[in-house]
């Protein structure tokens, strides 16, 4: 009965989204409240919220600094040399921006964080897209896919990281036959904006564009950075995200820190820093609160015993004489149990059974690992993922609009990686 809760649980909550009936926040919150009651959870129902809570505390505070952070890069001008620049390769073509999306995202998302992609990526580039009359979702998804490539794969992500622990593989071993896959996938990423950009070149055509007038139309800067400071800033950030991939302190810590050096170097008085953190206090707040309710959801998922019941459910389904394809299986399935829960729950809770499923079958459970990231690209798609808020939050959209119009991309995407896989012989059928 709880697994086929949990089912019905999913199915409407994700209906209630993507037809707009609910705000995600709404829906996070009271969905899995009212089933916990209907199932008699009612008593321990507050526990679970807590717990829920607890768990995403790190992320909320990682997601509010980065973007106060990266707020304060952009109103100090940071950016615009990068934006000048690419604005002298791209121009006014539809196409070549795509593309030029495609190359940023793909570079920047090697870190692994899909905050600091999200945040550098639409900040260098919304202007222009706006200016250009380009559907901003197209920017949206290109760094959506570009992330689902990168950071899904590279042991320092945070899907690879989870399979690697979860399973007890070695690193090495795990990543060194996925780097075909991300060469593919990157390939693919940059025909995907290929694509799309061809498609709006029809629609708005090519303009021909005064750099000057592009960044005064963007995001209002704090007036061009002297030398010095640019340069600060930029030592600053880099230090940032060296320390956030070699992780040497907690994500969050690194940006709390890094928020107040930069707030400090570039808006040195007391009266303009509150404006500043006033300026970008509402899209902090937005995705912050977003968070605690993906973590009310999760919590309640994990607490009512809905994920392991669910789980099991699935993998129940899996006839013994489809065993040795279970590689295969499990990149497939990795979309569907991704979306409907969050990472830690699916690699922490789901992948160590099918492993040991897999072991038991004589199947390596490294192909396990390697199978279970392959569904990344659909996962971002979902409302419990806390960058994903962010980034629709950034290009002003509603999550239901963004799922309805990347959905697509995103599960081509998945089989794509799924496809080279198999022929890579990453994962073995």
């Amino acid at each position: 009965m709880i697994a086929s809760l949990g089912f019905i649980m999913i199915i409407l909550f994700t209906y209630l989204i993507m037809s707009n009936r609910l705000s995600p926040i709404v829906a996070l919150i009271t969905v899995p409240i009212l089933f916990a009651i209907f199932a008699g959870f009612a008593s321990t129902l507050g526990d679970m919220m807590l717990d829920g809570m607890k768990q995403v505390s790190s992320t909320a505070a990682l997601l509010l600094f980065a973007i106060l952070y990266f707020g304060v890069m952009i109103d100090a001008g940071l950016f615009d040399p990068f934006i000048h620049r690419l604005l002298t390769v791209v121009k006014g073509d539809p196409v070549k921006i795509a593309m030029g999306t495609a190359v940023l995202a793909l570079a920047v998302a090697l870190d692994g964080d899909g905050t600091t992609t999200y945040m550098i990526t639409v900040s260098a580039l919304l202007s222009l897209y706006l200016k250009i009359g380009m559907n901003p979702l197209i920017l949206a998804t290109i760094a959506m896919l570009s992330l689902s490539v990168m950071s899904g794969m590279t042991p320092w992500g945070g899907p690879a990281t989870r399979a690697i622990v979860a399973t007890g593989v070695d690193p090495s071993e795990f990543f060194v036959p996925l780097i075909p896959l991300m060469v593919i996938g990157a390939i693919w990423v940059l025909l995907v904006a290929y694509l799309l950009g061809k498609k709006e070149r029809k629609r708005v055509g090519v303009h021909e564009l005064s750099i000057d007038h592009v960044m005064q139309t963007g995001v209002e800067s704090a007036g061009k950075p002297s030398p010095i400071r640019w340069w600060t800033n930029l030592l600053l950030t880099v230090a940032v995200m060296v320390i956030l991939v070699k992780g040497i302190w907690p994500p969050s810590a690194i940006f709390i820190l890094g928020f107040a050096i930069a707030l400090m170097i570039n808006f040195p008085k007391n009266t303009v820093q509150k404006e500043i953190i006033m300026k970008h206090a509402g899209n902090a707040l937005i995705v912050t609160a977003l968070v605690f309710a993906a973590g009310i959801f999760t919590g309640i998922l994990s607490g009512t015993g809905m994920v392991t019941a669910m789980s099991n459910a699935l993998i129940s389904l899996i006839p013994d004489s489809l065993g040795s394809q279970l590689p295969l299986i499990v990149g497939i399935t990795s979309m569907a149990f991704t979306f409907v829960m969050s990472n830690d729950a699916y690699y922490f809770g789901v992948l160590p059974v099918l492993a040991e499923t897999a072991t038991s079958f004589g199947v390596d459970p490294i192909e396990i690992a390697r199978a279970s990231v392959l569904g990344q690209p659909v996962h971002l798609l979902s409302p419990l993922v806390a960058s994903t808020f962010l980034l629709v939050g950034m290009i002003s959209k509603e999550l239901g609009e963004y799922q309805k119009y990347a959905f697509l991309w995103c599960f081509l995407t998945s089989i794509v990686l799924i496809i080279a896989a198999v022929i890579t012989g990453a994962i073995s059928v």
